[in-house]
């Protein structure tokens, strides 16, 4: 890791004295004591094993279902920091679905060379079956989690883009319920700016991509893999909270590409589908025959423009990490602006030098899967063994396409309660960004993951991570925050 981490209390080099608006948190934090910290972190884990938040690690015999580990130290965002993280989020999730409109439509990105077609058209999440559909609205990625890092006091990045089934939500909305609750003094002392109308808010967004004459209250359902997938606690919380069904795969049918709901009552027809499972397993008929996830014939419908799929298919190729590397030229090709949140610097290990620079500095570099995710598949080289640095090494060599290298950030530290007490520990932060028939929508907050692990920069929960509340503090007077609709009536 290059040089010290900006700490986002204390400052750069950890200063005697907290930043400019955090002395209250300071103070909180030297001034409760470290037994009745525990206390309150421990009372919410319990109220979180009780109402079932877990998240699932693939591969392991023993312990697969695990609570996720939370920190009862807030991570806070002051209004001004927040406002320019809105607006170059906004701009962002406009250009990701111009792109996507684009290289599904006239691809005129590729005719002029900005991107290599190639790049795209022969790129495994590059969907030929759904070229020339268009959605409604012309909305593909309706729901995008964008993941971030801090190194300075002003220097944010963009780590990847999650345009698919971008997941995680649900802690930061649960996460704000227990903070409200054991920690009710830290609203007193801030204005904090609520979450709590996320699932509203996304519920609107479903309903306004509705296919066209489908009235004002379509229907709409939460399509699971179901309740062995890692994320099934969430599914069950966003499906109840927004007042819609949970579904899987058998509760739906499609007949004369139209698809029904089957219910106690009869069949309902449905008009969106918010999907949370990948491309590969929605259909048996159009992507993989050995799919018992899927309905036969929903591609069927969803092309006839009968139902609309939330994110549509194909978006995948957004958040692919090769084509991330290009999304500054991305933003400036469709909005003619400069991206107001910058990536992080990469190199493409498909391109000759990138790839020869990524092998003299493996030790140096982290190295991802251009397709991967939760932390799997990757190289932190830094902190890496000889021998996993030497397999990485082989597997660059016969399979360079399949991976981008960049520098291992000074990601910023936040104040986090471990063992030994209250210490620095390295975060990320996702926001979470609505698009809708009007426009987009960002709820003031997101999930900050921590990476508990001394010195780690891993913050997956998969990989020994945890999560923090994140609280933007608001331009105006205090007000006494919500509560979720889930922790009020209990959860699935």
């Amino acid at each position: 890791m290059h040089g010290k981490a900006f700490d986002e209390v204390w400052g750069e080099g950890g200063a005697d004295v907290p930043r400019e608006g955090f002395e209250a948190l300071a103070r909180w934090i030297s001034d409760t004591p470290a037994h009745e910290l525990d206390r309150r972190q421990q009372a919410a884990e319990a109220a979180f094993r009780q109402l079932g938040i877990t998240f699932a690690v693939y591969g392991e015999d023993e312990a697969a279902e695990r609570i996720i580990p939370f920190d009862i130290v807030p991570r806070i965002f002051s209004a001004s920091e927040w406002s320019g993280l809105k607006a170059g989020l906004e701009q962002r999730v406009e250009a990701i679905n111009a792109f996507l409109a684009d290289v599904y439509g006239p691809r005129k990105i590729l005719a002029d060379g900005i991107i290599p077609a190639e790049l795209v058209l022969t790129n495994a999440q590059f969907r030929p079956q759904v070229a020339g559909v268009r959605p409604p609205h012309d909305v593909y990625a309706h729901i995008c989690g964008i993941d971030m890092v801090r190194t300075g006091p002003t220097d944010f990045f963009v780590l990847e883009d999650n345009a698919r089934t971008p997941s995680g939500v649900s802690y930061m909305l649960e996460n704000r319920e227990a903070m409200i609750r054991l920690c009710p003094e830290i609203f007193e002392m801030f204005a904090v700016e609520p979450v709590d109308d996320y699932t509203d808010l996304l519920l609107q967004t479903l309903r306004s991509v509705a296919p066209h004459g489908r009235g004002q209250e379509p229907v709409c359902v939460l399509l699971t893999p179901g309740h062995y997938n890692s994320a099934f606690y969430e599914h069950s919380f966003l499906a109840d909270a927004m007042g819609i069904e949970l579904v899987e795969a058998a509760d739906l049918e499609v007949d004369d590409d139209i698809v029904w709901m089957r219910t106690i009552d009869g069949r309902v027809r449905v008009d969106v589908i918010y999907r949370r499972l990948d491309d590969d397993y929605i259909d048996p008929l159009v992507f993989r025959r050995d799919s018992m996830l899927g309905v036969p014939g929903l591609m069927a419908a969803y092309l006839a423009g009968n139902v609309t799929l939330t994110n549509a298919p194909g978006t995948g190729i957004a958040d692919d990490k090769a084509i991330y590397s290009y999304m500054p030229e991305i933003v400036r090709y469709y909005t003619g602006s400069d991206a107001k949140l910058p990536n992080v610097e990469t190199f493409r290990c498909r391109e000759a030098s990138p790839l020869q620079y990524t092998l003299d500095n493996l030790d140096k570099l982290v190295v991802k899967l251009v397709d991967g995710s939760g932390g799997y598949g990757m190289l932190v080289g830094p902190t890496a063994s000889k021998g996993e640095v030497e397999r990485f090494r082989a597997a660059l060599i016969a399979e360079p396409h399949r991976y981008i290298a960049q520098p291992t950030l000074a990601l910023s530290t936040v104040p986090t309660l471990v063992d030994q007490g209250v210490a620095p520990r390295h975060v990320d932060f996702r926001p979470f960004c609505l698009s809708g028939a009007n426009g987009v929508k960002i709820v003031p907050g997101g999930l900050t993951r921590v990476a508990l692990r001394e010195g780690s920069l891993v913050v997956n929960s998969s990989q020994g991570g945890g999560t923090k509340d994140s609280l933007i503090l608001a331009d105006r007077p205090r007000r006494r925050a919500n509560t979720t609709p889930s922790m009020r009536s209990g959860a699935d």
